[in-house]
């Protein structure tokens, strides 16, 4: 067995390092890995008889953002539950959003909000899974491997790249989830060639590049074609005399796979310097804009579904210092990627989300975290998953709607109760996944990808 090397990575939860992403044998170039993916997910869509164009951007704020502070205020809540800012109005009638939110105030009409999203834990682990994986499957943190695949596994099993050469799971810079990696961003049992590929790195460093597509030391593109040729040769005899009717199709599987290496597909989208210096300072000079630039840049070329990972919303104490710095950096990339995809005309084809494992506290506790009051800075909020939010915009999703309301003091849903489950299948309506998709688990039993697959009719 003759393995290309795509670069180190830390080993998932199956065992499987991203070393063994791609394999060639005497059989066929990859035999386990990408080839066979794209086989099962080509058969998958023909089945489903639903071809769209379409992708994902999934902005994931990790350590639960809070609610009040951003989308859904409530200025007329006692000062303990209102929070520290105001809200302002935005381009939608009704749809006010923070004073630290700006720029997204002039393009409410691009997206939606829903405010009564809930799973009822503020477990971090379990509150990430449920938001990944849609799953209770008693996940917290005394118990938090991944239990069930996360969405963008499923939709690498089901889709894979929209064009070839191209990743069709993408993490930018990494997956991870409440600090395990990949987490419930992870394949579990739909295998290790399901993960995402992540790009590592900083995206705002000078020298960024993607040291995954590098080819391991000794390896050069002229012997992987003199390997790949010999490979062919075998495989052409072989079918010649099982007169095999898949001959055709498992050629392009393995072309795919081939143009992912060796290709300048993927190169090209990785490269941010040859973006316009002036559209990256419409994201924001940090890691998390660029980040949200790359992600574009690979929806782009033909990924499919793209995750960036910015962390660090676990904010118990002093609330005030740490939204002040990163509600601008959200505001900004938030409005330069929808501006950027609108202008681009990808919007139609690109939905956006942007969510957390949980919401906050809606009553701020008084910055001592078992101290004295204020002994660790200004108030802060505390873990809540009674009631949190979801951005979603593009892709086909309707613009400028509020989906759901929480009561006077935003502690649980008091209109249109939503669940990860039909965030999940309104992601797969835009994808054109059958939301009552099955999967057979290790004892080969089915299970539901979606405990219920009804889709926000109000945004589709």
């Amino acid at each position: 067995m003759f393995r290309l090397h795509l670069g180190n990575s830390p080993r998932y939860c199956d065992g499987v390092s991203r070393r063994d992403f791609l394999q060639i044998g005497a059989a066929g170039m990859a035999s386990v890995g990408l080839p066979g993916l794209l086989r099962a997910k080509d058969a998958s869509a023909q089945s489903l008889g639903t071809r769209k164009n379409t992708s994902v951007i999934l902005l994931w704020l990790d350590g639960g953002p809070g609610h009040m502070d951003m989308y859904d205020m409530k200025p007329d809540a006692p000062v303990e539950y209102r929070g520290i800012w105001k809200p302002i109005r935005s381009r939608v009638r009704g749809f006010d959003v923070t004073e630290l939110y700006p720029l997204q105030a002039k393009i409410t009409d691009k997206f939606s909000m829903v405010r009564s999203l809930y799973h009822n834990t503020g477990d971090h682990f379990a509150g990430a899974h449920r938001m990944l994986t849609t799953k209770d499957m008693g996940v917290s943190g005394a118990n938090n491997g991944i239990k069930f695949p996360g969405i963008g596994s499923i939709v690498q099993r089901e889709i894979g790249p929209r064009q070839p050469g191209m990743p069709g799971y993408a993490a930018v810079p990494y997956a991870m989830s409440v600090g395990l990696r990949p987490g419930y961003f992870g394949s579990h049992m739909v295998g290790a060639a399901n993960n995402p590929f992540e790009s590592n790195g900083d995206p705002n460093a000078a020298k960024f590049e993607v040291q995954n597509l590098n080819l391991a030391a000794g390896l050069k593109l002229d012997h992987l074609s003199d390997r790949r040729s010999l490979v062919k040769h075998f495989d052409a005899a072989r079918r010649d005399l099982e007169d095999r009717p898949d001959a055709r199709t498992m050629d392009r599987f393995t072309d795919e796979a081939y143009r992912f290496v060796t290709g300048g597909v993927a190169r090209k989208a990785f490269d941010l310097n040859a973006e316009d210096p002036r559209n990256r300072d419409r994201y924001g000079r940090h890691s998390w804009g660029q980040s949200t630039l790359l992600a574009r840049r690979l929806v782009e070329a033909g990924s499919t579904f793209v995750t960036a990972h910015f962390g660090g919303w676990d904010h118990h104490w002093d609330l005030k210092k740490g939204y002040e710095n990163y509600l601008p950096i959200i505001d900004k990339l938030v409005w330069g990627l929808f501006t950027d995809l609108e202008e681009r005309g990808m919007l139609e084809t690109t939905l956006v989300v942007l969510c957390g494992e949980f919401g906050r506290t809606p009553r701020m506790n008084d910055g001592g975290n078992g101290g004295a009051a204020g002994s660790m800075g200004t108030p802060g909020r505390d873990h809540w998953g009674n009631s949190m939010f979801c951005l979603m915009g593009g892709g086909g999703v309707k613009g400028g709607q509020v989906v759901g309301s929480t009561d006077r003091l935003g502690e649980a849903p008091k209109t249109r109760p939503v669940t990860p489950s039909n965030i999940h299948a309104t992601i797969y309506d835009v994808l054109g996944i059958d939301p009552k998709l099955s999967l057979f688990d290790p004892t080969g039993r089915p299970v539901q990808i979606l405990d219920d697959p009804t889709p926000i009719h109000e945004l589709l």
